[in-house]
């Protein structure tokens, strides 16, 4: 009995189902192992520029890649969103819709290629299309590069979200030269980033991508505004934006010229990359809008400062250590200027900035207030005799007075009482990496400078003056580890708020802007290093003018270099002034007439032990100055002229022994005569009626 002719038909239509669908899970999972096979080269595309950020987010430095483009690191909420309603509606209107390949896009482009003779009006390339392109360019145009391109699309589709592949498009684009991303592209041609972008500069951003070279605006000015006002154009054809905002962006200009990506606080930014190798965002302590204030005003003041001459400067927050603003040099790629080298991390001599130290220590000590009298007068320090910058002395000032201008003597005087070995193991409790001069021991010349020390090192120091004796690390986010605080003040808190009060007393400079901060100047041997540090009471801001090759530059001083300066750049940073705190609790001002009789007037040890005994001070020669070259020509007939002896302290009579030898006549003149025989090395020695003597050793010239 034959079968009936419907069932035949249905077993034949099952197995041809069947046969179906095992051919289509045959090619499914043929696909499927292909996708798996080659997947899309994702993660070797993004190679990014490493940037450093300051504080808020905003890009202080950026780096190119390893093939030398400028492509940074964008987020979609980092790009004005009418920019990407833009971009959308110009290249791939159903983005949101397909799944990396859109037929309708492909059959508009494939019917405007047949009419139009076989020209290419439009490719019917999606985003996702063209991030395939991207991240795995071709030079050919061909219809299996473009197979390629849409089998790379469905793989792209299948492991990216929408905004995932939007990002990637942003940030792989080509804009024209070594700019990849639109972060790059919109910092180059409008000096801003993305996020907010005027209705032709999105234009402009949406049109460059399709043919970056051709269109440059730096290079090919005239194309580059067809371009842009050709997607103007599609967006008022579309209804999108009205014909009155289309007209108003066509009228503006397109930019002529490539801007220069931000180029903040390079020695600090160029660490923290060395620093963290492995990081490819790094944020800073450092304010972008300060930063770039005092690196303004740097590059101002070279064109004021002497051939070679440098400056560096430290803006930090005396109360959390951050640092605010740090430059280093006049200009990173300044050459003449030796501007590649920090002088901010520079250890240089100091001049007098560590004298408030010394003062502080002495109010710890009791042994002075800030009315009490002490002696700036010529003193032998066991040879080591100080003087003022102007070679001049004052005589009887009060403390206040002495630390004010900063005089040597009376400095000398009180460090030669706390002790050096002591001010320096304070200034190393704050952090400070001192450097003692060959041999090793510190002696009373560190109190003038004869040390070296870095201008973060000293600006840390003097952050004990806001923060009650307590010296705050400094940090900038460049250091490979964080630091511990430190467990001990560099100076207690009353003697601490005496000094800065003295401090604030300082008058500033003529025609520095007037502001309510203390400061203090310092001036290396030489005038190799101009030094100001000045405070409020928050910020701390050190200055620092020299040679990086410490060759002296005749005329430079701390006052009338770097103190106008430090005031310029306190002005102009934008911080502000934080009012002083007021006195620690028992702290109290008192004239000089209302303190203690041992505290109207300095005297040291020896002097006290002098007077308690009825004695008087050892004698002293303090002309002519241990190891001078003293000229005695022009006596007349070949005969030299006498040198002039002139003595402080002993017991009447004195004996001049010159060479040995005894003169034959003693003195009760504190001022002697001696006529040599030759010229050359002499001994000269004094002795007074008790048998205490003092010498000096000079070269006696004949011309």
């Amino acid at each position: 009995m034959s079968r009936p002719r419907g069932i035949g038909a249905l077993r034949r239509a099952a197995v041809a189902a069947a046969l179906l669908v095992a051919a289509g899970v045959g090619a499914g999972v043929a696909l499927d192992w292909a996708d798996k096979a080659y997947p899309p080269p994702l993660d070797d595309a993004l190679a990014l520029s490493r940037q450093v950020l300051d504080r808020d987010g905003g890009l202080l430095r950026a780096y190119t890649t390893p093939d030398g483009l400028w492509r940074l690191p964008v987020r979609l909420d980092e790009v004005d969103p009418d920019y990407v309603r833009m971009l959308l509606a110009y290249e791939d209107r159903r983005f949101r819709s397909h799944h990396g390949v859109d037929p309708v896009a492909l059959l508009r482009a494939a019917g405007q290629f047949v009419a139009n003779g076989g020209r290419i009006v439009s490719g019917g390339s999606t985003i996702t299309m063209q991030v395939a392109r991207l991240i795995e360019p071709r030079t050919e145009r061909s219809l299996s590069a473009k197979l390629r391109q849409m089998a790379r699309a469905l793989q792209i589709e299948r492991r990216l979200g929408k905004d995932e592949i939007l990002t990637l498009y942003l940030t792989l684009a080509p804009y024209g030269g070594n700019l990849e991303g639109v972060r790059a592209a919109s910092l180059a041609w409008f000096g801003r980033e993305p996020k907010k972008l005027t209705l032709a500069q999105s234009a402009l951003l949406v049109a460059l991508p399709q043919s970056p070279e051709s269109r440059r605006p730096d290079r090919r000015h005239d194309e580059a505004r067809i371009a842009r006002d050709r997607v103007l154009g599609r967006m008022r054809d579309a209804g999108l934006i009205p014909a009155s905002e289309i007209d108003r962006a066509s009228g503006t200009q397109v930019p002529s010229r490539r801007l220069e990506l931000p180029d903040l606080a390079a020695h600090t930014a160029d660490l923290a990359v060395r620093t963290h190798p492995d990081e490819a965002t790094l944020r800073l302590t450092i304010d972008g809008g300060v930063q770039a204030r005092l690196e303004k005003l740097a590059r101002e003041t070279a064109a004021r400062l002497g051939p070679r001459q440098s400056l560096a400067m430290v803006l930090a927050d005396g109360r959390s250590g951050e640092v605010v603003a740090a430059v280093g040099s006049t200009g990173h790629l300044d050459a003449a200027r030796a501007g590649a080298i920090d002088m901010t991390r520079a250890v240089r001599s100091p001049g007098s900035t560590l004298k408030p130290f010394i003062y502080g220590l002495a109010f710890e000590d009791a042994l002075v207030a800030a009315e009490t009298l002490i002696d700036d007068a010529p003193a032998d320090f066991s040879g080591y005799r100080p003087r003022n910058f102007d070679r001049e002395f004052m005589g009887e000032v009060s403390i206040r007075q002495a630390l004010q201008f900063s005089l040597n003597v009376p400095a000398v005087r009180l460090l030669e009482a706390v002790g050096p070995q002591r001010l320096l193991s304070r200034l190393r409790r704050g952090g400070a990496g001192i450097e003692l001069p060959p041999g090793g021991a510190p002696g009373l010349a560190i109190g003038l400078g004869g040390a070296g020390v870095t201008l973060r090192d000293l600006v840390q120091l003097y952050t004990g003056f806001v923060h009650g004796g307590t010296a705050v690390r400094l940090h900038d986010g460049s250091e490979a580890d964080p630091l511990p605080g430190f467990g001990h003040p560099v100076l207690e808190a009353g003697p601490s708020w005496r000094v800065a009060d003295i401090l604030a007393g300082v008058e500033a400079p003529q025609a520095a802007p007037r502001l309510p901060i203390a400061y203090k100047t310092g001036t290396s041997y030489g005038y190799r290093d101009a030094w100001a540090v000045g405070f409020d009471g928050r910020h701390v801001l050190g200055v620092w003018v020299g040679r990086p090759d410490a060759v002296p530059v005749p005329g430079l001083s701390g006052i009338t270099t770097a103190a106008p300066l430090l005031f310029e750049a306190f002005a102009r940073s934008g911080v502000g002034t934080t009012p002083f705190p007021p006195a620690p609790h028992g702290v109290a001002e008192r004239a000089r007439r209302d303190l203690p009789f041992a505290l109207r007037k300095y005297k040291s040890g020896d002097e006290v032990a002098l007077a308690r005994t009825g004695g008087s001070p050892p004698p002293r020669i303090v002309y002519p100055p241990q190891g001078a070259r003293v000229a005695l020509g022009g006596g007349g007939a070949g005969r030299m002229m006498p040198l002039v002896i002139k003595l402080q302290g002993g017991v009447a009579p004195y004996r001049l022994i010159a060479n040995g030898e005894p003169q034959h006549k003693s003195t009760r003149r504190r001022v002697i005569d001696w006529n040599p025989d030759s010229e050359g090395a002499s001994t000269l020695t004094v002795m007074d009626a008790e048998g205490r003597a003092t010498s000096v050793s000079v070269f006696i010239d004949a011309d």
